[in-house]
């Protein structure tokens, strides 16, 4: 792998939870280290032909040692040919639909992650795009929302952002193939962990880089890998390098750092988020958990065939009593944060609907919760001392 490895090896065929927490079996070739070094240098020397010495690195924005390292694990960890770091994870997101042709037509779910719903409203008013939204509650609705008209990208998440809708990806793949379209999919919350949303027919993945992959609150990232290092894949790279929005070195060392306890955190947190969904299902203050490792989700049955060793460390309660009393529930919480943001190692409480505004479509009672590592017992306890304020 660039940066580091050792020759003649490849990861191809280990486990994820080795890839990762090896950092893609680094060594260091000059000195033996096994964590992968920062390289800050924004540009490299040529030799006395006037060649690069490495020719993988030119100047900064174009590609890092240490970026390059990072990216190669995040590739390995999706099976995929390559991945792209950026910025943030709405970068990452705006180099992909920036790459799309004039006017092309995105569909994507009504209910998602808002930040990028957001984007896609704004190309769409200055005309770069075309966009339709499908209810992925309805069977059959991205079929139909995609129907005959021409169509460049099918969007999804899954699960959705916040109310845990699970979309079926091998579906959405062949209906978006059927469709002359390609596939991309945010697993930010399922992460490489539970679902390799590639094997299942997707085309490119995203992830909010500063969620789970990073894992501690402290580095603000996006990525997107391909299944394929094709002429769309080179559009976007380029996208990315004539854009200027690549991701720093430090905070690409610190992700590396992140991703080699990935395996741990998202498992520890599906665990945890599975308990609470039990404990507080039928909850008197409670009108709804929507989780779906639990059996009664309605897409409890795609999750556990798509999702792999757990379903993810996010849920969301639905207070009885309407906004007041889910504002005020989350008030009280001495364990859990209250907070922006998902995927770290503490646990954070979001009133989605303050965060959205007016134009949020997310129920106004709906608290999300961001599931960490702490005692799930002390997790639990301070979450019945939040809605016991409810009423």
């Amino acid at each position: 792998m660039t940066g580091g490895g050792r020759k003649g090896e490849t990861t191809a065929a280990r486990r994820g939870e080795t890839i990762a927490a090896q950092a893609g079996h680094f060594i260091d070739p000059a000195s033996g280290a096994v964590t992968p070094p920062i390289q800050p240098s924004v540009t490299f020397a040529r030799d006395a032909d006037y060649a690069l010495i490495d020719p993988d690195f030119n100047y900064g924005r174009a590609n890092n040692p240490t970026t390059a390292t990072a990216e190669a694990l995040l590739a390995s960890l999706e099976g995929a040919e390559a991945a792209l770091l950026f910025a943030s994870g709405l970068a990452a997101a705006s180099a992909l639909f920036a790459t799309l042709p004039q006017g092309a037509r995105v569909v994507a779910p009504r209910v998602m992650y808002q930040g990028t719903l957001s984007r896609i409203k704004q190309m769409a008013e200055t005309g770069q795009i075309e966009y339709a939204l499908f209810d992925a509650t309805e069977a059959g609705a991205l079929e139909q929302t995609v129907g005959t008209a021409e169509t460049a990208l099918v969007w999804i998440e899954s699960p959705c952002n916040p109310t845990w809708d699970v979309i079926d990806i091998a579906a959405a793949a062949r209906t978006a193939h059927d469709a002359g379209a390609r596939l991309a999919v945010d697993s930010t919350v399922a992460t490489p962990v539970l679902t390799r949303p590639l094997d299942l027919g997707a085309d490119v993945v995203f992830h909010s880089a500063t969620k789970y992959l990073n894992g501690h609150s402290d580095v603000l990232a996006g990525v997107l890998v391909s299944a394929k290092a094709d002429d769309a894949w080179q559009r976007i790279s380029d996208a990315r390098w004539l854009g200027g929005a690549v991701l720093g070195v430090f905070e690409a060392w610190l992700l590396i750092r992140g991703l080699r306890t990935l395996f741990l955190r998202v498992r520890r947190a599906s665990e945890s988020a599975l308990a609470i969904a039990r404990h507080f299902e039928g909850h008197k203050k409670l009108d709804a958990v929507l989780y779906p490792g639990l059996a009664s989700h309605p897409g409890h049955a795609i999750a556990a065939r798509q999702m792999t060793g757990g379903f993810g460390g996010m849920l969301s309660l639905l207070v009885t009593g309407g906004r007041e009393a889910a504002v005020r529930t989350a008030s009280r919480a001495e364990i859990f944060l209250p907070a922006t943001s998902l995927g770290g190692v503490e646990s954070l409480v979001e009133h989605r609907a303050t965060i959205e505004g007016l134009e949020s479509d997310v129920p106004e009672n709906l608290l999300r919760l961001s599931v960490g590592i702490e005692d799930v017992g002390e997790l639990i306890a301070d979450l019945e001392h939040m809605l016991s304020g409810a009423s």
